[in-house]
């Protein structure tokens, strides 16, 4: 986990925290592997170690079943923790197995794990899987209609109704000022008519020297 989001200001470090998520297609599902890292710079505790020290290392897997986004499977793994007892409480994050990624994620998690009842810094890696679950839920749409191409089979049916449309959108609704109900795309979405291109695809599009809207019909299925 390389220290490259900003540059580093001319100051004393005191502690680096840093989440990496990834996800992956596991056959018809999505595996969320997430971690969480805390470590002091080299000599702060000990005045002659060369290294920085780890103190915190949390692993999480979450299996979600696709396209329902429910968690199907959870995993904890305390790799680095600073009091024999942390791990005692890996067992109870299969609490997880059941819930929606999609629907309350955040508000359950909160509920089920905050505060005394779980991890502070598992509870917080959780926090931040959950998004990345929800952008993986286009990621494996576009996969499945890759891997059926290629495999000669037929693509998933791109959404035609604005039913059809707004039951695609829904893992976005509210999730942010862009997506509230009642902004612009939603109003959009509403009217069966077509949101705008992401940036990021624009920008690729033009850098490959290709059509934008060709480029999103993987996207979008």
């Amino acid at each position: 986990m390389a220290d490259d989001l900003f540059p580093e200001p001319e100051l004393e470090p005191l502690h680096t925290r840093d989440y990496q998520v990834k996800s992956y297609r596991k056959g018809d599902n999505l595996l969320i592997r997430g971690a969480v890292r805390d470590r002091k710079p080299a000599g702060m505790y000990l005045a002659d170690d060369p290294e920085p020290l780890k103190i915190h290392h949390m692993v999480v897997d979450l299996e979600v079943a696709f396209p329902s986004m429910e968690i199907v499977d959870a995993r904890v793994v305390f790799e680095t923790h600073p009091h024999g007892a942390c791990p005692s409480i890996s067992a109870h994050y299969q609490h997880l197995i059941g819930l929606s990624i999609a629907r309350g994620y955040t508000h359950k998690v909160r509920e089920l794990f905050g505060g005394p009842r779980g991890c502070t810094h598992t509870t917080a890696l959780l926090q931040a899987m959950g998004p990345v679950a929800i952008q993986s839920n286009w990621s494996m749409r576009a996969a499945t209609n890759t891997a059926d191409t290629a495999a000669g089979g037929t693509r998933l049916p791109r959404p035609r109704t604005v039913e059809e449309r707004k039951a695609m959108m829904q893992f976005n609704l509210n999730t942010c000022h862009v997506w509230a109900e009642d902004g612009d795309h939603m109003a959009k979405v509403n009217a069966g008519e077509e949101i705008e291109l992401p940036l990021w695809i624009v920008d690729r599009a033009a850098k490959l020297g290709v059509d934008a809207e060709s480029l999103m019909e993987r996207w979008r299925g």
